[in-house]
């Protein structure tokens, strides 16, 4: 198991936070694709997005949320 510090997180998103939150929606998304698309790892889905987003290989951008009208 590879263990993951902040500031290897944060050097590529910016902020240890946002890259922690950035792995966490890919796991997630990556949880809802066919089990035949996906690597055949035997490791978890938030290694796999952290090890992604630290080699460089995940790119995202930030999208900011509308306030709803009340």
């Amino acid at each position: 198991m590879r263990i993951y510090t902040p500031q290897e997180v944060g050097k590529q998103a910016g902020d240890k936070y946002l890259g922690v939150l950035v792995a966490a929606k890919f796991a997630r998304y990556a949880n809802e694709l066919p089990k035949e698309r996906l690597a055949q790892k035997n490791e978890k889905l938030t290694t796999t997005s952290l090890t992604a987003l630290t080699d460089g290989d995940l790119q995202y951008k930030i999208v900011r949320r509308r306030r709803s009208e009340a």
